[in-house]
């Protein structure tokens, strides 16, 4: 283990020029040691999980039990059994519009949009392409590949077939052209081909059908048309019967029809599933489409016929439906979302043996179905992938490695009992694949909330995920009804989703959950394994008002100007938006509202099943006539039996074991009148401007506020930040950060006029505290100004340009950050006491005393004591994170208590609790026994304590700014994870601040990304990908290693299974399936060679390159060394021919040389 020396700062200066370093203490140098270096880090992506965003195609394949998904954004995902999943991505980002798998060979097709063909390996842990084709001159609409072929059949917008070598991915000479295909005497154009599939009993038939309602059965071998099949409707796709004598289609006006091979002149049968069938024997009302029909037929019992759509028109308001046909029976299942695709799975693979099918998969534009048919009603199956992420819109994620080994147990007991009961009795049927074997295994936890006020919690240990309990917040308040007046208007600040989670702040140890909403509610979750009825549910009523008394105009003279950051970085860290709460007035016939929450807490009692129990709601109230601000952090501690929250409006502080109101100041008030960031008002040496001209300079503010609004802000909830415009925005300002320099620009005329007109506003904060029916009212006098939702660390509360002055930092200040921790608010403080740490939008960190009273009774009898202490440092930009270090490096954690039943006996309860750990040992006079790590938007301090001195500071960008900051835990020490808005993630040594990782991961980030990216310990981090999927990625050198390992596999040897014995008299007399040699048919030597300009042949990466970046691990080490044997022998081979080819030049030149001397050898010189 190497000690912490100088020679590392002179590391970190050279590797970043924005790199600024104190000098250290005396003793720092010999005491602190730092473990962690550059090789310890490595950026790569983990898993995705979640469902596919916007799915556009499906496969199966029947003998390896793999599923495919195919999106709009080109990816591919795949799925196995339970925890075996897999994501590619093609590089084009095309649509993939089919997918179809080589059954049982490891191998997989998929057709985009953009008119390009792969071939993608599934044979190892992390497919790859071998082979592209790229059509030049046609549109690709269709693609079939029979089973155990090589040739893919591709058909085109322009109506011809073309026939593909899956082998070497190159096109046969061999082209079926629309206009051979069709009859002579049509004198239009057939249409794109729509479906394209070979008679199940002879090979050399292939049905061909094109979107005009034609339908062309031709025959490979003589190059002709054997049959063809006119309707008057457009088809949407067709289904052989498995003896290849019949075939059904489904049309555009809901018909079905079903022709006999020999019979083309006219349907054999014709029926509208769901039209009204007339009296008189008239035609049936058309129907909607009937977009895709499957025939599965069965030894023992009728057909199955499955179809999507085909309703009628006058059920427009229905849901999507799939409708099951079998004998004389049709159920019609109603589905939650759109139809995009389905599949009947069967027991066979063979297309011309009985099908017997077993279950129908669906897929929807937002979820997985499968269907089991082998049960009366139809029942589904238990979906094993955690594809509901996105049941409610996500709007925070929290993630937590390395938990407590028995928290995973007991959130899976608790939600065990929420399971859904009706479920199929069968395994789930895509089974393939085999789970991986690593060994780096710890408990992991992940936290969704969501916009209906749920939160579930995730099992993500072994980059699996698995869904434990599902806590619902919204059973505490009563349920608004839309046709009441009073209740519509208390919902009025939020627009669609009242309850939707915005924070939450949890602790594992003790299991407290404490979570705030976007209707400025905050609820503290207790966990318990039995089930109790809260009769009243405890609440507390919080009015945090802000009133203006009178303008004064203060003499710039009078204070020292604040430290301003350059003009520059105000494009990068833009402020925030106006949020619309501000503007709203409600007012009812009483007059303004006031004193009135939100959302109205439930009356009645409230049965509160296992898991995690309410044990108190927070409520800001409504203030003459405006909405409360929303909360922009948030922090619960269990050993002091806290919480705090805050918001523009300032800080609160709140006993839930007593149920009281602590602390409700504004920021202004918790400054020390010292502090050189504190302005008092004063009264004006020059003229007095009259109090009305304060509507015209918050017109200028305003104007000058959206000038400088971020595009990444702004939204009145975090699930609304998703639109469109707003991420456009986004999008433009991340690329704009990578462009700015860090120049300071002179300020400009408008500019300098606002600065002039600001004027420091006077209020006074009101608070009231409603308990049992009681009210307690407090009023504290601070000088804040109301201003717009800035959220916590989730969100983007962002630091002012330069040319605001420090009345307008001050007043659009907010709570940023909040921390408890037992430590040195004090610079006297000779021992470490309860602390809690505020961090500010302006970068101001604030800290107040905790005085705690005696463990047991006392504790919830006698009053906890709340003492600003006034700051400690001041960083460029608003406070997102802060940790504690001791005198050796190491993270000291929050205080907490352990997790004790809280309904059981009072007995037991009083032998499970323990006391508070004993405080540090007092710190010997003239040494700093912690140290203080707070990272802002712009840089990153480390702080001794108590003498509260400056040992360290990192200049983390100067062009960007940060979107989320924590400590982490690694396994060779402690560092600073960063995630920037230009994309960029650095880990940062601590506590020297050394650049140990800077990789531009993001080149464009949006919105969703920068709200829920959260880092974890051990190297882990996750971000919402889209708004249905969680991207994990992992930045530990160890975890990429072995991350092969724990990957799962896809592709597992499986025998084939055998075909259908054909029987004595249909092998005696050819009635069984006639098989065809393609090649003889579509080879080189009989089709010749496709025309060159029509398709371009792309090799993929699959080459010694690409499984060099594929191999890791024992195995990959072993791939390596022989893949460097193999180069090691073409160099050798390369050698040895450059050598006799030397060698015969030499012996050519010997020879022409002995040749000459031999003609000259006799002659005189005058002969020459």
């Amino acid at each position: 283990m190497k000690k912490f020396n100088i020679r590392k700062v002179l590391d970190g200066l050279t590797a970043s020029s924005s790199s600024a370093s104190a000098h250290p203490g005396p003793n720092q140098n010999d005491v602190i040691q730092e473990t962690l270096q550059s090789e310890h880090f490595q950026l790569c992506k983990t898993v995705r999980h979640g469902f596919p965003y916007q799915p556009s195609s499906m496969a199966f394949d029947p003998v390896q039990k793999i599923l495919a998904i195919g999106t709009q954004s080109g990816a591919v995902r795949l799925f196995g059994r339970a925890g075996v999943e897999c994501y590619c991505q093609h590089e084009s980002g095309a649509a993939v519009i089919q997918l179809q798998f080589l059954v049982n060979e490891g191998a997989l097709v998929s057709a985009l949009a953009d008119d390009s063909v792969h071939l993608w390996n599934l044979r190892q842990k992390q497919p790859a392409i071998l082979h592209t084709l790229k059509f030049n001159r046609e549109r690709i609409t269709f693609c079939h590949l029979p089973f155990q072929s090589k040739w893919l059949y591709i058909g085109s917008e322009k109506g011809n077939i073309h026939i593909v070598n899956v082998e070497s991915f190159t096109l046969s000479g061999y082209v079926i052209m629309w206009n051979k295909a069709i009859e002579l005497s049509s004198k239009t154009h057939p249409g794109p081909v729509v479906h394209i599939s070979d008679n199940p009993m002879d090979e050399g038939k292939i049905l061909i059908g094109f979107e005009c309602g034609t339908v062309v059965l031709w025959d490979l071998k003589s190059k002709k048309a054997d049959y063809r099949y006119n309707y008057d409707e457009a088809i949407h796709s067709v289904a052989w019967h498995h003896e290849g004598k019949q075939f059904t289609c489904s049309h555009s006006d809901g018909t079905l029809t079903t022709w006999n091979v020999r019979v083309p002149t006219k349907p054999v049968i014709t029926i509208t599933p769901h039209g009204k069938q007339p009296k008189d024997g008239k035609k049936p009302e058309p129907c909607k489409p009937i977009l895709k029909v499957e025939y599965k037929t069965t030894r023992a019992g009728d057909a199955f016929m499955v179809m999507s759509g085909g309703l009628s028109y006058d059920t427009c308001c229905r849901r999507a439906c799939l409708t099951v046909m079998h004998g004389k029976s049709t159920a019609v299942l109603e589905m939650d979302y759109p139809i995009v695709d389905f599949l009947t799975l069967c027991e066979t693979p063979y297309p011309n043996d009985f099908q017997e099918p077993y279950a129908v998969v669906v897929l929807l534009e937002k979820d997985l179905v499968v269907i089991d048919l082998g049960q009366i009603g139809y029942p589904i199956f238990e979906n094993p992938y955690p594809l509901s992420i996105h049941e409610s819109p996500v709007t925070c994620v929290e993630y937590f490695a390395d938990c407590p080994p028995e928290l995973i147990p007991a959130l899976y007991s608790v939600g065990s009992r929420q399971k859904r009961q009706g479920y199929s009795k069968k395994e789930w049927p895509i089974s393939g694949g085999n789970w991986g074997q690593g060994t780096l295994s710890y408990p992991e936890i992940i936290i969704t909330g969501h916009a209906d006020g749920s939160i579930k919690f995730w099992d993500a240990s072994a980059i699996m995920l698995q869904v434990l309990y599902k806590l619902k917040t919204a059973k505490v308040f009563e349920r608004s009804l839309k046709g009441a007046k009073e209740e519509k208007q208390n919902t009025e600040i939020v627009d669609e989703d009242p309850f939707a989670i915005q924070s939450l702040s949890w602790c594992p140890e003790s299991r407290m959950l404490c979570v705030a909403g976007v209707s400025a509610h905050v609820i503290v979750y207790r966990f318990s394994k039995l089930e109790i009825t809260t009769e009243v549910v405890q609440l507390l009523e919080v009015r945090m008002q802000c009133e203006l008394n009178d303008v004064d105009s203060p003499d710039p003279a009078d204070h020292p100007p604040t430290p301003s950051t350059p003009a520059a970085h105000s494009s990068a860290s833009p402020s925030q938006e106006r949020d619309p709460f501000e503007t709203q007035q409600s007012t009812t016939d009483e007059g303004p509202r006031d004193n009135v929450p939100c959302l109205k807490v439930r009356s009645s009692p409230l049965k509160q099943s296992p898991g995690y129990q309410v044990d108190l709601v927070v409520q800001l109230v409504w203030v003459s006539g405006e909405p409360p601000q929303q909360i922009t952090s948030l922090a619960v501690n269990s050993s002091y039996g806290l919480v705090a929250f805050g918001n523009s409006n300032g800080l609160a502080v709140v006993d839930y074991l007593q149920k009281t109101l602590l602390l409700n100041m504004g920021l202004s008030e918790l400054y020390s009148p010292s502090e050189p960031y504190q302005r008092q008002p004063r009264s004006p040496r020059k003229t007095r401007q009259p109090s009305g001209a304060l509507s015209d300079n918050d017109g200028n503010n305003a104007a000058e506020e959206k000038s400088n609004k971020s595009p990444t802000s702004g939204s009145t909830s975090p699930f609304n930040s998703d639109d469109e415009h707003k991420q456009q925005r986004f999008i433009e300002k991340a690329r704009m950060s990578r462009k700015i320099s860090s120049s300071t620009e002179q300020k400009t005329d408008q500019e300098e006029r606002v600065q002039r007109k600001r004027q420091p506003l006077k209020k006074k904060c009101l608070s009231s505290v409603k308990e049992d029916n009681e009210t307690r009212r407090t009023q504290f006098h601070l000088f804040t100004h109301p201003v717009p939702d800035l959220n916590a660390k989730d969100s983007f509360s962002r630091s002012r340009s330069s040319s605001v002055t420090s009345i307008e930092r001050e007043s659009r200040e907010a709570v940023s950050s909040i921390h408890f921790m037992e430590s040195f608010p004090r610079k006297t403080d000779s021992s470490a006491s309860p602390s809690l740490w505020v961090g500010s939008t302006q970068g101001t960190l604030l800290m107040l005393a905790l005085s705690l009273p005696p463990t047991g009774d006392q504790r919830l009898q006698e009053p906890v004591g709340v003492s600003p202490c006034g700051t400690l440092v001041r960083l460029k930009g608003g406070i997102l994170t802060m940790a504690f270090l001791d005198s050796l490096g190491v993270i000291v954690p929050p205080l907490y208590e352990p997790w004790s039943e809280p309904n059981a006996p009072d007995e037991e309860k009083e032998k499970a609790r323990r006391r508070r750990p004993a405080s540090p040992a007092p710190t010997q006079e003239g040494q700093d026994s912690q140290y203080a790590v707070v990272c802002s938007e712009k840089q990153a301090k480390v702080l001794g304590l108590p003498s509260q001195s400056h040992c360290f500071k990192h200049n983390i960008t100067e062009s960007s700014f940060v979107l989320r900051a924590d400590v982490v835990q690694m396994t060779a020490g402690l560092c600073l994870a960063c995630f920037c808005a230009n994309g960029h993630i650095m880990t940062l040594s601590l506590p020297s601040l050394r650049p140990l990782l800077d990789v531009n991961y993001l080149p464009l980030t949006d919105m969703r990304i920068a709200r829920t990216f959260c880092f974890s310990n051990l190297g882990q981090a996750l971000y919402l990908v889209s708004p249905t999927e969680i991207q994990r990625i992992t930045y530990s050198q160890e975890t990429c290693n072995n991350l092969q390992e724990m990957m799962g596999e896809l592709f597992t040897p499986v025998e084939t299974p055998e075909a259908p014995n054909r029987g004595f008299f249909k092998g005696l007399f050819g009635g069984g399936a006639q098989s065809l040699d393609r090649e003889d048919l579509f080879g080189e030597i009989a089709a010749g060679k496709a025309s060159r300009s029509l398709a371009q042949h792309i090799p993929g990466p699959q080459s010694m390159e690409g499984m060099k970046g594929a191999a890791s691990g024992v195995v990959g080490d072993l791939a390596r060394a022989r893949i460097a044997l193999d180069e090691r022998g073409q160099k050798l081979g390369e050698l040895e021919d450059r050598t006799a080819a030397m060698l015969a030049s030499a012996d050519s030149f010997s020879r022409h040389a002995h040749d000459m001397m031999l003609k000259y050898k006799d002659k005189k010189w005058y002969q020459l």
